[in-house]
């Protein structure tokens, strides 16, 4: 498959409102022993394949924390006709991209903390790879047997009981990342174009913290995550930073 021929720039942006309605402070709250944002800029800052990576924000609190923990990243202060809850999230990117030039750009949330670099990194190459393709979004596939208000079966026939793994595959925006450009948004209004990509996240990356039941569970499975990969590492004799050829091949060969 055939890669763009426009080099490829691409700037992560992140977005972030010093208050939140539903989980006060979330995006600085303190997330398996750091603020929560720390994770997804961490795991943007790792992936090879952005150029830059950009926060938005109306707070101070992390504007100086963000400074003093990642000086490499540039910092966006949101002005003040942006700064309402109820201000689209379009109108907010539409600002972002007048301050920071690329090709390309992929937006994602503090909130989405268990999406790794990996899947970022796929998703990328995906958009870049895509032929004609205007935009990507993040989905989550579901299987299961849907209805709408009036109790019409959307992907089913309640006549004939499938199993849910057998049923056609429907797909839910899961807000976990965007990749457009700026004609796009512009052209569009919207981080999604005319022409998409569904890019499919699995389901324990694409949580994202909308209410404090979503905090507690996706801290629970951040530090599950990591200490099964602890536990992996000392398997494998690797140790306080020792690190061999010998682990290595065992534990990734």
């Amino acid at each position: 498959m055939k890669m763009r021929n426009t080099p490829a720039t691409v700037v992560a942006l992140v977005p972030m409102r010093h208050n939140s309605e539903r989980v006060p402070g979330k995006n600085y709250r303190p997330f398996a022993g750091c603020p929560l944002y720390h994770q997804i800029i961490s795991n943007l800052l790792a992936c090879q394949l952005i150029t830059e990576v950009v926060i938005d924000t109306d707070s101070r609190k992390i504007m100086e924390d963000a400074s003093k923990h990642f000086p490499q990243v540039r910092l966006i202060e949101r002005p003040e006709h942006l700064r309402a809850g109820t201000i689209p999230m379009n109108d907010v990117l539409l600002y972002d991209v007048t301050q920071a030039e690329s090709v390309y750009y992929l937006q994602t949330h503090s909130t989405n903390p268990l999406l790794c670099t990996e899947t970022i990194s796929k998703a990328i190459e995906a958009f870049l790879y895509s032929g004609d393709h205007d935009s990507l979004f993040g989905v989550t596939r579901l299987q299961t047997r849907l209805y709408d208000a009036q109790g019409n079966a959307i992907n089913h026939d309640p006549d004939i009981l499938l199993r849910t793994q057998d049923l056609p595959s429907v797909y839910e925006e899961n807000s976990t990342l965007y990749i457009f450009s700026r004609e796009t948004l512009e052209a569009c209004k919207n981080r999604i174009g005319k022409r998409p990509i569904m890019f499919e996240v699995n389901r324990d990356e694409a949580i994202d913290i909308d209410e404090e039941s979503d905090f507690l569970f996706a801290e629970f499975l951040f530090k599950r995550r990591h200490k099964t990969e602890t536990n992996q590492l000392e398997i494998y004799g690797i140790d306080n930073g020792s690190i061999n050829a010998t682990s290595i091949n065992q534990l990734y060969g």
